[in-house]
């Protein structure tokens, strides 16, 4: 068929073909392709696949945005607003004209290509089946992340209602005007991709890179995503597989620090690639936690005076902290993406967050002897001092040392429902924000209200 991918709701199905180099991400040649003509071969899909990780890498997603908007909403940091940037966001004063937006074309994008290569024939390919296959688990394990996000952001379960967010299961679909699901059919959807994605993936094409999904990437959302909703034993279990593969391991302590200017360490089970091509620039993350002179760059996002009070002297976490040496009293994230170009490569899944999801998971069943055990892998590693018996107080104050600046806090919060707490006064007036709050969820976008007449918007916007 020569269906154009026109669909209104994935308005940026039409793909773009990429270099199909794993070593590098970068964009080629964008081209609108039938269906037809665009899904024949591996190659083919090789495209696709590496056209969503290039969108997933973009500014506007996990390059800098989706990140800093999870931390700037938390207890790590607040925007000074420099360059003006993510004021709006750390205020909550967002609303349907002005809200965050990056759903509408970047994970719609990612989306598309996924659904693209889900549903290829591959049964009819001349060569590379079994290749093909395992793309279309990558495929799967990125569209199970980009709903997560989109149901985190969009869902209403943290601002008193049930709503989620449309699941997006077909490049081209006759229903041109989806409608919001529930939030537990959406998180039921994601885990079935995520199964999907763990059963079609082959440990004959792991990337030891870690720059495209794995197995183990897709188990250790898994857990991700049902320690989010308080699935203990599900996220317990995913957390093991990824544990007894032992393919990955803790960072050393000497190493920490300078892990975050190298690319596949061995706690990395999934990370974006960035090089001097990708041109981040002033969009980087890094250009947003820091400035480059007195007088120049963003540093819009600094970290909060009394944060550093969470770390104990000898803690290794501790050093990511500090002041730029043209600046005083001025708080930053120094170590992690210490690029200020933006060409360090972005960690999304690493081991030690595995670790601490198995933790909480062991501690929430009630095995306190394993679960401060392996919080104490960490800990001890870092530095800082072994607990004797874990509290889930303790557990989430080590997600908080461990994960700070990778946009983890404010899920954290959400999940654990405490709401947005006034830790300081350099918080936004605004805090402290009770759980439940409409503002807790971000306004669907008035372009998708305006295109989408069955589109129902957030309460409170």
């Amino acid at each position: 068929m020569k269906t154009k991918l026109i669909s209104a709701m994935l308005i940026a199905a039409a793909w773009v073909a990429f270099s199909c180099n794993t070593n590098s991400l970068e964009p080629a040649v964008l081209q609108s392709k039938t269906v037809e003509e665009g899904t024949k071969s591996t190659g083919d899909l090789k495209a696709l696949i590496l056209g969503a990780y290039a969108s997933l890498k973009g500014s506007s997603y996990y390059g800098r945005d989706y990140i800093i908007l999870n931390e700037v909403r938390g207890i790590n940091v607040y925007s000074r607003g420099n360059s003006g940037r993510f004021t709006v966001e750390g205020d909550l004063s967002y609303n349907s004209n002005n809200g965050y937006i990056w759903a509408a074309s970047v994970a719609f994008r990612i989306i598309a290509n996924a659904n693209l290569i889900i549903h290829a024939d591959v049964n009819s390919f001349d060569s590379n089946k079994e290749e093909a296959i395992h793309i279309q688990g990558q495929a799967y394990a990125l569209r199970a992340l980009v709903h997560f996000d989109l149901l985190k952001q969009y869902g209403q379960m943290n601002a008193g209602g049930t709503l989620g967010v449309p699941y997006i299961t077909k490049y081209q679909s006759d229903d041109l005007y989806p409608r919001r699901e529930e939030v537990g059919a959406v998180k039921t959807k994601i885990l079935a991709d995520l199964d999907q994605a763990y059963g079609l993936m082959n440990d004959k094409y792991f990337d030891r890179s870690k720059i495209t999904m794995s197995r183990y990437a897709a188990k250790a959302l898994e857990s991700r995503v049902c320690l989010y909703f308080g699935d203990w034993q599900r996220a317990k279990d995913a957390a093991k597989t990824v544990i007894d593969s032992k393919k990955y391991t803790i960072v050393a302590s000497q190493d920490f620090v300078s892990s975050w200017a190298n690319s596949s360490n061995q706690n990395s089970i999934f990370e974006l690639a960035y090089s001097a091509t990708d041109n981040l620039g002033v969009n980087s993350i890094a250009y947003i936690y820091r400035r480059v002179s007195a007088s120049s760059g963003y540093g819009d996002i600094r970290a909060l005076d009394n944060v550093v009070n969470i770390f104990s002297g000898t803690d290794v976490r501790r050093r990511i902290i500090g002041q730029q040496s043209f600046e005083t009293n001025v708080l930053r994230n120094i170590g992690k993406y210490p690029d200020i170009k933006g060409t360090n490569n972005i960690p999304l899944v690493r081991y030690e967050e595995v670790i601490l999801n198995y933790a909480e998971a062991l501690f929430e069943l009630g095995d306190n002897s394993n679960a401060t055990a392996q919080l104490n892998l960490i800990a001890s590693n870092r530095g800082a001092t072994p607990y004797a018996k874990v509290t889930k107080e303790d557990i989430l104050v080590e997600r908080q040392k461990e994960l700070m600046f990778e946009g983890f806090i404010f899920d954290d919060l959400m999940r654990t429902k405490k709401g947005i707490p006034k830790v300081s006064e350099q918080q936004s007036k605004q805090y402290p924000i009770s759980y439940g709050d409409p503002r807790l969820a971000l306004p669907i976008p008035i372009g998708e209200m305006n295109s989408n007449p069955n589109m129902e918007q957030n309460k409170g916007y």
